[in-house]
């Protein structure tokens, strides 16, 4: 494999591919490459998505090839959207620091970007962060801050929340503004649920623990109906396994847990993927967007998007496989494609 030098963002963002550069027929096509709207192939892995006025807003980590292709050369990306299937590239929202005593030196570990809007209108992003040379020893979050949802995102410190390792991890904010963080902790055999502090830049006193002797990774969180989801995996690595999901009437739990939510072929495989976000859909209530990474470790850059229609019904919410369906649809499962994976 070659080795990346990073030397500008367009050498990371725009990626060769074949596919054309926009879907005239407005639909997600999940694990084929999807191109933004200046024709480069979307850098947005293990991302996270925020909703802003009448726009999204895609947050990913920029990955590289070679031996450096999963640490960050160059950061994280954002890109917005006005219909979930166009996006505009916004550049590099949060950058690497050319510092190599930062905590955010290039060569660093920066994984599952998520970010939030703060009362105050300002936004604050989260991350995995492990240290450069490190490996993944430091288990770490990382907090920047932003006064545009597209960035630039300045860097604000680095630490472990309530002094808890903290790998995998995401954000939920809840209806009244209350602001939570989801990490794998103790050596991912538990995770943890922290509410942030007021300003988002940091976390109360005082933690849950969930899903204990279970070695959950990957989470996403989000309410429909009242009630706290969650989506985990099993911790294998880059390789795919059958997801997990869970319920709950508090979002700290108790978490009751029903199964794989996948259904079809490859659900014990999640269809190949890995959860990072769910999305809820703005005109559909009780239907929102598993969003997933297919990782290709021996391609970094080239780990495609699995984005699926998800839907709660009663204890449990599913997921089914769609070659290709609208997002913005009136109704989102009559619009979907089974075939073709």
């Amino acid at each position: 494999m070659r080795r990346i030098l990073t030397v500008c963002l367009l050498a990371v963002l725009a990626l060769p591919a074949a596919s054309p550069v926009a879907r005239a027929d407005d639909a997600i096509h999940p694990g084929e490459i999807w191109k933004d709207t200046a024709g480069a192939t979307i850098n947005a892995h293990g991302g996270g998505i925020l909703r802003d006025g009448d726009a999204w807003y895609w947050y990913g980590e920029i990955k590289g090839d070679g031996a450096q292709g999963n640490t960050a050369q160059v950061g994280v990306s954002a890109y917005r959207s006005t219909d979930l299937v166009h996006w505009k590239s916004l550049g590099v929202a949060l950058a690497v620091s050319t510092d190599p005593s930062s905590d955010i030196a290039r060569g660093a570990i920066i994984e599952r970007p998520k970010v939030l809007r703060r009362p105050d209108g300002h936004y604050v992003m989260w991350f995995h962060l492990e240290r450069a040379g490190r490996g993944y020893k430091d288990a770490l979050v990382g907090v920047a801050e932003a006064t545009r949802a597209g960035g630039p995102f300045r860097f604000v410190r680095a630490f472990q929340p309530n002094g808890q390792q903290s790998r995998d991890m995401t954000l939920f904010q809840d209806d009244d503004g209350s602001a939570w963080i989801f990490y794998s902790s103790e050596n991912n055999d538990s995770m943890h649920i922290a509410r942030l502090a007021d300003d988002y830049l940091g976390v109360r006193d005082g933690y849950e623990r969930a899903f204990v002797g279970d070695c959950y990774e990957a989470p996403a969180v989000f309410r429909s109906a009242g009630r706290y989801w969650f989506m985990g995996s099993t911790c294998t690595g880059w390789r795919p396994n059958a997801a997990h999901g869970a319920v709950a009437d508090h979002v700290q739990g108790p978490w009751h847990e029903f199964g794989n939510p996948a259904t079809g072929d490859d659900a014990d495989l999640t269809f190949h993927s890995q959860s990072a976000y769910v999305l809820p859909l703005p005109h559909a209530p009780g239907h929102f967007i598993y969003i997933g990474d297919r990782w290709n470790p021996a391609h970094p850059s080239d780990g495609r998007y699995i984005w699926l229609p998800l839907t709660v019904a009663k204890d449990r919410f599913t997921i089914d496989w769609h070659a290709a369906w609208k997002p913005m649809a009136a109704n989102v499962q009559d619009s979907a494609s089974t075939s073709g994976k």
